[in-house]
């Protein structure tokens, strides 16, 4: 855009959503006045682009009056929140990403600041044309359209359980009214009035507490630490309606969100109607007017994945994690970050008190509730009649299944036994796909990622073989690749493929769905399979981890785990928390209603800690063991880390750059910097990746002394150096 003939008024920073060091600096044309967080658009480079208008005053020396370049105009949304604009800049500085890539986590929506386009809906006509010719369902959508708002043709007859052609056809006879509105979406308030459940006592005293914390209207981090089935989610429902009552929204953030089906109907059925959706799987189109409801105050609970923590909310009275221990809470791409930790810093920005909830939470979490920073309240039983159910641990040295098995004599004889009486049964096994591993029996080759360190995983329903690191897929071979001999490709090792073939053989008669997230695709199928279990239809569910938590299925009594070890297997710090977490999460849903609920552990190493501690119901000991191995070796959360990630397409060039960053290490007491080395997955989607670890004390900042190393070092343009603060994968 050309220079105006007169000097602005005045100059504004304005930050652009791109990976930029810093705001830019731009006019203000006359009788233009944007304020901090005005979204404007600004010329960059011959292109407009949308930005934020920055806090802070520009130093006049640093762009001179010559090459200023001036806004082009505010855009139709409300302004980007002061707490949002301070979030922005606590994430950046905390993760030392740069401001614009955090803000265009915040600007997830871009078509959400343009004007709000029109839709055509329909209202029934009063009175209707008196030729009309009406049947069963014209009339359907006559009911419908005289009580219920004015809603888009397709919209109006999935209601009315029509066809879209009866709506054209009554809007063409006059029985219908088109009208032309704004394309906004609608939410309903929910209703906090609304009776709950009958609380227990110690659900009451806990729920109790978390309303004084809402009504206090200030920071606080409060711990739900209850076992699986004891109610958290109803105790943390009476904190949201004492957030509504005070006129404050909500934030309620959940690991998986294809999970959050019966989430949803627990909060329709408390609060008479659902609420607001953030997550992947939505359409543009409601991704945007739900983005602008947000930022207009129009939305006032909201449940979603990680990405909802950016939303544009004006205020928050309540933000909930729930299973904050998942891992599923961290982003490793992009701006790499924990959303759990993150909500405490978003809460601490907008003093509201924060929830975090969980039977098995993070020791991190543990250890700032034992040293008082957070409040932790307890429920340490099931609610109602329901009872934790029995474990048992089956040693397969002693017990194992037939060759080319997987289900042990002891597993099969209690599935049989479950199923016999009417109930359900799961079996867990974290491992998609048909098998793991692809193997040529002549020449011993295996099928690898083209573009990862990682085998290809057969997926035998999609006759394909797929990596799960980058999502290559190709059909599977009928000879191999490498001695093109036909017939030998073998597969090893069993995935839930696998063992839904095995099941089907030793119990004909089961009603059996595999759930994974290849076949779990969105909050839709997540409701479909709830209705699926609740009917009856399936009565044995073979599933990963995306099973494990959140499903209440009142007659699921038996959970079998096929593979306990399997997490052990991963050898980083956190493998043991984890894989505790993880099976006492699948445990979980047995038993969670009046019928008694039975666990049984396969595995080949019974004396494990991990699996004792599970068989035992001793938490408390885990933890404890776990912390006191930590604080030996000063592992978080009793000391810091923090990765870089080195990668390229040019190997050579991510070698050398490692080895730089290697030489320019911090030396200081204190300090120690591990590696650099090649990672598990050392190419990953055709990039070549170095690793190196820093690791600290709690009292030094870990981000003070990474800038100054990263400073001393400059990469070639085709090198990307990542920082992971707080890594939780060391692949």
């Amino acid at each position: 855009m050309a220079r105006s003939l007169f000097p602005p008024a005045r100059r504004v920073k304005v930050l652009l959503p791109l990976p930029l060091a810093g705001s830019y600096d731009y006019g203000v044309p006359p009788g233009m006045d944007p304020l901090p967080g005005s979204f404007v658009e600004v010329p960059l480079g011959g292109r407009a682009v949308a930005g934020v208008v920055w806090d802070g005053e520009p130093d006049p020396g640093d762009v001179p009056e010559s090459k200023l370049k001036d806004i082009a105009g505010i855009l139709p949304a409300p302004p980007l929140p002061d707490a949002s604009r301070r979030f922005v800049e606590r994430l950046a500085a905390y993760t030392l990403a740069a401001p614009g890539s955090v803000l265009r986590m915040a600007m997830s929506a871009p078509k959400a600041l343009e004007p709000a386009s029109l839709r055509t809906v329909y209202t029934a006509a009063d009175p209707p044309p008196e030729d009309i010719r009406w049947t069963a369902a014209r009339r359907r959508v006559m009911d419908f359209a005289a009580q219920g708002p004015a809603l888009p043709a397709a919209d109006l007859a999935r209601e009315a359980g029509v066809t879209p052609g009866v709506i054209r056809g009554m809007a063409d006879a006059g029985a219908l009214l088109p009208l032309r509105l704004p394309d906004t979406e609608s939410f309903d308030d929910p209703d906090w009035e609304r009776p709950g459940p009958e609380l227990s006592d110690s659900q009451h005293a806990a729920a109790t507490e978390l309303c004084e914390a809402v009504r206090a209207r200030q920071f606080s981090v409060t711990l739900l630490d209850g076992v699986t089935g004891s109610g958290k989610t109803e105790v943390y429902f009476e904190a949201v309606a004492a957030a509504l009552a005070a006129g404050r929204p909500v934030l309620v953030l959940l690991p998986e969100i294809a999970l959050s089906a019966q989430w949803l109907e627990r909060f329709e059925d408390r609060f008479g109607t659902r609420p607001a959706e953030w997550h992947s799987d939505l359409p543009p189109g409601t991704r945007r007017r739900t983005w602008k409801a947000v930022a207009e105050g129009r939305v006032k609970v909201m449940v979603g994945a990680r990405s909802a923590l950016h939303l544009p909310f004006p205020e928050l009275g309540l933000i909930v994690v729930d299973e904050e221990h998942d891992g599923s809470f961290k982003q490793e791409e992009g701006v790499i970050y924990h959303a759990r930790d993150m909500a405490v810093l978003r809460a601490q920005v907008c003093d509201c008190p924060i929830v975090l909830a969980s039977a098995t939470p993070s020791l991190e979490t543990v250890t700032n509730a034992d040293a008082g920073r957070y409040r932790r309240l307890r429920l340490t039983e099931r609610h109602g009649v329901a009872k934790l159910p029995s474990i048992d641990v089956i040693d397969l040295r002693k017990t194992p299944p037939p060759r080319q098995r997987w289900i042990s004599p002891p597993l099969q004889d209690a599935l049989e036994e479950t199923l016999a009486r009417g109930e359900q049964a799961l079996l867990f096994l974290n491992r998609r796909g048909y098998a793991p591993l692809t193997l040529c029996r002549t020449c011993g080759h295996r099928i690898e990622c083209p573009t990862c360190d990682a085998w290809l995983v057969e997926h035998r329903f999609g006759r394909r073989l797929e990596c799960h690191h980058c999502g290559f897929a190709m059909k599977t071979p009928d000879h191999c690749p490498e001695c093109q001999d036909t017939d030998s490709l073998v597969a090893c090792g069993p995935g839930v493929e696998r063992l839904h073939e095995e099941a089907m053989a030793i119990l004909p008669d089961a009603r059996i769905e595999v759930v994974t997230s290849d076949t779990l695709q969105g909050p839709l199928a997540a409701a479909a399979f709830v209705d699926r279990m609740a009917s009856g239809e399936v009565n044995l569910v073979i599933g990963t981890q995306i099973v494990a938590k959140g499903y209440h299925f009142p007659l699921l009594t038996l959970v079998g785990v096929i593979d306990a070890d399997l997490g052990l297997a991963g050898g980083d710090l956190r493998a043991a928390e984890r894989t505790f977490q993880l099976l006492s999460q699948v445990a979980g849903r047995a038993g969670r209603a009046g019928h008694a609920g039975r666990v049984m552990l396969q595995t080949a190493n019974p004396g494990a800690t991990v699996l004792q501690a599970i068989a035992t119901g001793d938490r408390d000991g885990f933890y404890a063991a776990e912390a006191s191995m930590r604080e030996e070796h000063g592992w978080p959360p009793y000391g810091r880390l923090a990765a870089l990630i080195v990668s390229g397409e040019d190997e050579g060039q991510v070698e050398r750059t490692a080895g730089d960053l290697a030489r320019a290490a911090p030396r200081a007491d204190g300090l120690r910097v591990l590696g650099p080395a090649a990672p598990p997955l050392a190419l990953l989607r055709g990039r070549y990746r170095r690793r190196l670890l820093l690791k600290t004390g709690r009292d030094i900042s870990l981000q003070r002394v990474l800038t100054d190393w990263l400073s001393r070092v400059k990469p070639p343009n085709a090198v990307r150096i990542q920082v992971d603060i707080d890594p939780y994968s060391f692949m």
